[in-house]
């Protein structure tokens, strides 16, 4: 059995918002919360202004990196540059269902290829030495989700992570904007729940409201 995390709440990653400021804000409410940064691109991380991306204040601890991508010498490369920046864990971002994110091959659209995630997680927690997680959601477009989504849990588990995030909503890639689906379909918790039950050796961690 992994053990329960400390802290009970954390503040999802979320682009144009989740910024240092934001984060230094939200570590003046509690000392007890998790932070994430904005989904930073491995590209980017790599070949980027890395003090600029990378940079926060020490106050934000403990803190998450959260990068995209879906080659994993890339995001291991990427991972071990956030290692080398302090950060507490790294996150990979399988739930952001935007057209750009989608047209580079990686967010929720890996959903459906559980196997590259599987490899992707394996190349990231081999490079590091800080907790790797897995940020997703129940499925995207017409999965069948209590078929898919533990398949999924069961790729990445196998592949070494202790630690799923599950925005309980299906990313819709095709015929919704990001906006409109932050509230449609409906959340399923009760699904999370199951998940819960199904991998008792996991982490399993509830995220959208």
């Amino acid at each position: 059995m992994v053990t329960t995390p400390e802290y009970r709440v954390s503040i999802a990653p979320m682009m144009d918002w989740t910024d240092r400021h934001c984060r230094w804000f939200h570590r003046q409410l509690s000392r007890h919360i998790w932070l994430y940064t904005e989904m930073v691109v491995a590209d980017a991380v790599i070949h980027g202004n890395r003090d600029y991306l990378l940079g926060y204040d020490r106050s934000e601890h403990p803190i998450a990196l959260q990068i995209g991508g879906s080659d994993p010498s890339k995001l291991a490369e990427a991972s071990k540059i956030g290692e080398g920046f302090g950060y507490d864990e790294i996150n990979i971002n399988i739930g952001c269902p935007s057209d750009r994110v989608q047209s580079g091959s990686f967010g929720a659209c890996l959903m459906l290829q559980p196997d590259l995630v599987a490899r992707c997680f394996e190349a990231m927690q081999r490079a590091v030495s800080i907790p790797v997680t897995v940020k997703c959601r129940l499925g995207v477009d017409d999965q069948n989700v209590e078929k898919s989504l533990p398949e999924f849990i069961k790729a990445v588990t196998e592949a070494g992570c202790q630690r799923v995030i599950i925005h309980a909503r299906k990313a819709w890639l095709q015929g919704l904007s990001p906006k409109e689906n932050r509230d449609v379909p409906p959340l399923d918790y009760g699904l999370v729940r199951q998940m819960k039950e199904e991998f008792p050796d996991t982490i399993i961690e509830l995220n959208g409201g």
